[in-house]
């Protein structure tokens, strides 16, 4: 299996267009600190792939991404498959809009972010003829499959992790009901030839004991990094919520993320949809070097991870 992180930030990419935190002004002078929105592509044969989540920025992901270009002499042809989501946030879905040019694929998702989809108009100029949308259920292992219906050697188990529904949903009826699981999900994908399994969790609020013991032992793991410590954006003066209210897990803390999946003999740990606030993005921070020492990383737009 092949993977590649197309994206590392959390919702409005580092640097956020109208912020001037710390971060994001060293990272509008410093081309190498910036990220898009998290979005991850993986592959079984390294010609068809799949996208987690679709990020307002795919297509500036695409264009830096050779594996996603168009395969040369093809007039219109896209190697993407498929696009499966894990939850229905604007930094998940916005991207869908970009994949409307007639190329065929699927996108997979729980009914609950299905049901936001169909509810709002905007996503109709992905023609379902060309574009089915194909409910998944937590539990259930499926094998997404290529646009000519053959095979993809990929199995996703999707399950559910402790989150929240979409923020602009707040205060208003979900359009897939009120049922509690559906809106936050974590994936276990496995490369059918070699057996391998990894897992990506893009948003996660804690971390319980059935989910250690399912992510005990994985060759890789990329997870929610959105804030460093629970209280940063309150801290920082750039908003009034904590990590926990967005339904993101801290990195740090004794029940941060990085305490909490230690010795679980996890190979490669990457934190992923990392905020423009969390320091741990400067190379030279101490919470960057405290990253490091526990066996994370940053990834870089663009990084492919070997198995």
């Amino acid at each position: 299996m092949r993977v590649v992180v197309l994206g590392a930030a959390a919702g409005g990419g580092v640097p956020q267009w109208n912020c001037g935190c710390a971060v994001c002004r060293a990272a509008f002078a410093d081309p190498a600190l910036r990220r898009t929105q998290a979005s991850i592509a993986l592959s079984a044969d390294g010609v068809n792939w799949f996208l987690i989540n679709a990020s307002p920025d795919l297509r500036q992901q695409i264009v830096a991404t050779p594996q996603l270009h168009p395969k040369p002499g093809a007039l219109r042809h896209s190697p993407i498959a498929g696009v499966i989501l894990t939850n229905g946030e604007v930094d998940a879905v916005a991207g869908l809009l970009s994949m409307r040019e007639g190329s065929p694929f699927a996108i997979y998702a729980h009914a609950k972010v299905l049901a936001i989809l169909q509810a709002n108009s905007i996503f109709n100029v992905l023609d379902e003829k060309l574009v089915p949308r194909r409910p998944i259920e937590t539990g259930r292992p499926f094998e997404p499959m290529l646009p000519d219906a053959t095979p993809s050697g990929l199995e996703v188990v999707a399950f559910a992790v402790p989150g929240k529904g979409a923020w602009y949903l707040e205060g208003r009826p979900h359009p897939g009901g009120e049922a509690a699981d559906g809106d936050t999900l974590g994936l276990t994908i496995t490369d059918k030839s070699t057996r391998q399994s990894i897992h990506v969790l893009t948003a996660c609020a804690r971390v319980t004991d059935d989910l250690k013991a399912r992510l005990a032992g994985a060759p890789l793991l990329l997870f929610d990094g959105t804030v460093w410590r629970d209280d940063e954006l309150i801290a920082a003066g750039l908003g009034a919520k904590t990590g926990q209210a967005m339904g993101h897990i801290a990195m740090s803390g004794a029940d941060g993320a990085i305490a909490a999946l230690d010795c679980l003999g996890i190979a490669q740990k990457l934190f992923v949809h990392i905020n423009n606030s969390n320091p741990a993005l400067l190379c030279d921070s101490a919470e960057r070097a405290a990253v490091e020492r526990a066996g994370w990383q940053i990834p870089a737009d663009g990084t492919e991870v070997a198995l």
